[in-house]
This record gives C-alpha cells, structure tokens and sequence, in this order.
C-alpha cells in the first residue's frame, strides 16, 4: 500500500495539482458493507490537510469578494464503437454503434458548446474547461475558439470512453503525462488542474472541488428536472453559499455538459442564472487557477 508521501510524489511527477478535495463518481453500485470490528482504524485519504470549515481563518478573494464562483465544462469525445458514455437514450444491449447516444454527445460539441460560449461572452465570465485530450487532436478547430476566449483547460483523461480505473502506477503516469502534453502543446499551457474523465479518480489522482449537486448530469438526466428546477437548483445553492461567505469565504463550482445544458430548451436558464449571480458585488467569476493562486496568496503554505 502506498504511503501519503509516496502518493504525493507520484502526483507531483505527473502534474502540479491545483486541488484541494478529491471527487467521489456519482452512480457507480453500492458495495456491500463490511461487518463492524472494534480494533481496526478508519482508512482515510490522507491526501491533503482537512479541516472543520468553522476552524479555518477569515480572508477574502481580490476586490474583497467573499464567494468565487468557477463554470466548468465539459469538452469531451467518445469512442464510436463502444457503448461507454452518459447517454439520452437507454442502451441496454450495449450495441454500437450507439447512435442516438454517440450523435447526441457530438450535438453537444458541435452546437451546444457554442451556446456556452454565446452566454459567456455576454457575460464576460471564462470557463474552466474539463478537456480530453483527444479533443485536441479531433477537433482543433474548437480549441482554438475557447483559447481565443482565455478560457483555462484542466486535463480531463484521453475520452470519456475510458478511464484510468484498474491502471498499475506506471502506466497511469504514463497515461496522465501524455495527456498534459498533448493539451499544452494545443493550447499553449500546461493544465494545472485534473478532473478524471468519467469522474473515475484513483488513489493517486485528485480534482479541484467539483459540485454534483447541481451538476446537470444528475439533475436533467437523472432526475428529470426542468429548466426551471435547474434555474431554482442553482440560485438555491448560491444563495445558501452567498450567505455563509459572510463568515469566511467560499467557492461554486457549475459543472456543465454541452450537450445537455446546451440544448435550446435549457440554456437561456444557465444564461438566467449567471445574470442573477453577477448582480451581487461580493461575487467573483473566476477560472479554477485564479483561484488557486488567490488562495495561496492569502494562505501562504512553507
């Protein structure tokens, strides 16, 4: 078994983590659980220094913003001969092509990833883009477009047909690295951030806070909501968060997928709700590094 040190070694040779919690995925069966015993201690992540949120200092975000606020997209592409990816349509035979399901992801990136890029540049916010890496290479085109607008790309694993579940140490180092270089050679920059495609993490991998609250997965897919519960979900969860920063600052994370908050009948509730955001002065629209940088500027660790 790993040691924390020897965890923390391996994420630093693969990539400088802008991260502060790990992501549990959504949906995956429930293990079984295990027989209580007296003696044996609780296992935990051992990957960064937690704490109770009512023990951690008072500081504010630049302009004395007291909630940031980041969007996160997600840019990815499937393989077309395997059933794997969040779909629209049940497939329970797994048969591919799965065409309602392939043809709709692709929708997202061609048409719905757009209209994200519409309402942001109306707004003047910048996204910080979840990025497969073999996107770069498929559609270089798109990433040009979100370069032009400054977005920010964290590395998000090759395609979301795989994952790096069940990779021995080596190769998931090898796998991670080519997917950092790949996107820094697209865009310029080195990703700093890490989201595994799938939300698949492994015991050495972490992301930035990443909500699955108002995640639109859960709540279009899962759940059935309408835009207008969508529109409700999220200003509820900014109201509450908006609330407690008056007592030490926090942060919102919008988790988006173009393909479904991106369809015509959801997106002017996405573009509603950014407007009702923006109207609050303690707000800061943000990217994931800015912060980060923030953070550790007021939290100066060493």
């Amino acid at each position: 078994m790993r040691t924390g040190n020897e965890r923390r070694d391996f994420i630093k040779q693969s990539l400088f983590l802008a991260g502060a919690a790990g992501v549990l995925a959504s949906g995956l069966a429930p293990i079984a659980a295990r027989a209580q015993v007296v003696s044996k201690p609780v296992r935990r992540p051992d990957r960064y220094e937690d704490s109770f949120i009512f023990e951690r200092k008072p500081y504010t975000w630049p302009g004395n913003k007291t909630l940031a606020i980041w969007i996160a997209p997600n840019v990815e592409v499937w393989n077309y001969d395997s059933p794997v990816g969040v779909g629209v349509s049940p497939n329970s035979g797994n048969t591919v092509p799965d065409v309602i399901n392939y043809g709709w992801r692709e929708y997202g990136l061609r048409v719905g990833l757009w209209r994200f890029a519409d309402v942001f540049d109306a707004a003047g916010v910048k996204a910080t883009v979840a990025l497969n890496s073999l996107v770069c290479e498929h559609y270089p085109k798109a990433v040009d477009e979100m370069k032009k607008r400054g977005w920010e790309f964290m590395g998000h694993g090759t395609t979301n047909s795989e994952s790096l579940a069940g990779l021995n140490p080596e190769r998931e180092r090898e796998v991670i690295g080519s997917v950092l270089k790949t996107i820094e050679q697209a865009t310029g920059r080195k990703p700093r951030g890490w989201l595994g495609s799938g939300l698949v993490e492994t015991y050495n991998t972490l992301s930035i806070p990443y909500c699955m609250e108002i995640n639109d997965i859960p709540l279009f897919l899962r759940k059935g909501y309408t835009g207008e519960q969508y529109y409700r979900s999220v200003i509820d969860q900014f109201e509450t968060l908006l609330a407690d920063s008056k007592k030490q600052p926090r942060v919102m994370g919008i988790p988006l997928h173009p393909m479904i908050t991106g369809q015509p009948l959801r997106i002017k509730y996405l573009q509603r709700a950014i407007a009702e955001m923006q109207k609050n002065d303690a707000v800061w629209f943000a990217t994931g590094g800015e912060i980060i940088d923030a953070y550790q500027r007021t939290n100066p660790t060493g």
